[in-house]
Parts: C-alpha cells; sequence; structure tokens
C-alpha cells in the first residue's frame, strides 16, 4: 500500500512539473504580458511580450513587430526574458532527473539510494524553476500597476492592463513548485522499494517450505 502511493504521489509530481514547464514554455514566447485597449478605437487592442508587440484588430486579425534590440528594452522586460530562460532550463533539467528516480521506472532498480537522491534534487530544481518563473511574471505585473495609478501621467494617455500571459505565468510557477513538493515528499516518507515485494515472496516460499518439513512424516513419528 505504501508503494502504491509513493508512486502515486511521484506520478503526479511529474505530472504537475510537466504542465508547469510547458506553461512556462508558452508564458515565455506569448505577446500577452501586456494589453492596451484603445479607448478611441475599441477595434484594435494592443499587447506586448518579452519579443515583440501586437496590435489585433478585428477586421485585420494580429500583426506583430518584433523588438530591434534587446538593450532598449525596459529593465523588467530583459530581466524577465533571462529568467524564463532559466525557468525553462531548470523545470527541463528536473524533468530529464526525477523521471530516472521514479520508483516505477525499472532502471537503476538497486541503486536505490542513487535514485532518492535523484528525486530530491529534480523537486529542488522543480522549486527553483517555479520562483524564477513567478519573480519575473510579478516584477511586470508590479511595474504594470505603478504606471497605471502614476499621478503624473495625464488620464487622457491609454494605460497598460495585466495580460493573458502573466496569469499563465503565475500558475505555471504554482504547477511547478507543487510538483517539487510532491516529489520531495516522496523522498522524504518512508522507504518502500520495489523489490520489497520479491522479498515477501521469499518470506512466502521459505514458510511453506518450513511447514512441510514440520508435517513430514519423519518428523511425524510415522
Amino acid at each position: 500500500m505504501a508503494l502504491v502511493y509513493r508512486t502515486v504521489m511521484q506520478l503526479s509530481g511529474i505530472l504537475f512539473s510537466l504542465l508547469g514547464w510547458v506553461l512556462s514554455c508558452l508564458t515565455t514566447y506569448l505577446p500577452q504580458w501586456k494589453n492596451l485597449n484603445l479607448e478611441l478605437n475599441e477595434l484594435e487592442i494592443w499587447t506586448m511580450g518579452l519579443w515583440q508587440a501586437c496590435v489585433v484588430q478585428e477586421e485585420g486579425g494580429m500583426q506583430c513587430k518584433d523588438f530591434d534590440s534587446f538593450l532598449a528594452l525596459p529593465p523588467e522586460l530583459r530581466i524577465s526574458r533571462i529568467l524564463m530562460f532559466v525557468s525553462n532550463g531548470l523545470g527541463l533539467l528536473g524533468l530529464v532527473l526525477s523521471g530516472f528516480g521514479l520508483d516505477c521506472l525499472k532502471i537503476g532498480e538497486r541503486q536505490q539510494e542513487l535514485k532518492k537522491r535523484l528525486l530530491l534534487l529534480g523537486g529542488t530544481l522543480f522549486w527553483i524553476s517555479g520562483i524564477t518563473a513567478i519573480v519575473p511574471v510579478s516584477w511586470v505585473a508590479h511595474t504594470t500597476v505603478q504606471e497605471f495609478w502614476d499621478e503624473n501621467i495625464p488620464d487622457i494617455v491609454p494605460r497598460w492592463d495585466f495580460g493573458e500571459a502573466l496569469f499563465v505565468g503565475w500558475f505555471a510557477g504554482f504547477c511547478l513548485i507543487l510538483g517539487g513538493s510532491l516529489l520531495n515528499c516522496t523522498v522524504c516518507s518512508t522507504e518502500v522499494y520495489p523489490s520489497s515485494a520479491h522479498y515477501t515472496v521469499a518470506e512466502m516460499q521459505d514458510r511453506c517450505q518450513h511447514l512441510e518439513t514440520e508435517n513430514s512424516p519423519e518428523n511425524l513419528g510415522v
């Protein structure tokens, strides 16, 4: 029962981490980090991401233009690019390491201590990946709120608002941290190795042999 519980926890941690990693990669390239809705022209919605700015028109669809220079970007967007790349890289590394540490994987079945360390390292990498995904998203959100309520900007000037990518990034970071926590919980729980089933079968065979020996005609004095 404990082995099944550990396996379910490990698979749940891997699935949450995989979902968080995919969403983190998606957040990196989505152009909807900021939205700008023009009141004078409600048919156009401007969006801004880490790589490009886009304008969405009801009749003409979406048109995007890549940023010309990395150094010309605001500081929060430059640092966000780097942190999102770090998050995606750490998440991928965590998936590889924790995958080899799963109990249901037959590879390295007799090296349980090594598999335990791989799981622990993978879970820790997921934690770091989740934090490095939440930090840039929260930084851009904080800057957007500051600019939105800046009294020095005239009221007639349109204000940037939260884009959908920010919420995707927050959810991605939460999934990565949750997945890493589940994996680390299985490492800290009571160790039950997959090979314990073989030991149980061997014990039952020994007991049967012992009973057969006791019930043999020689021992019964027949």
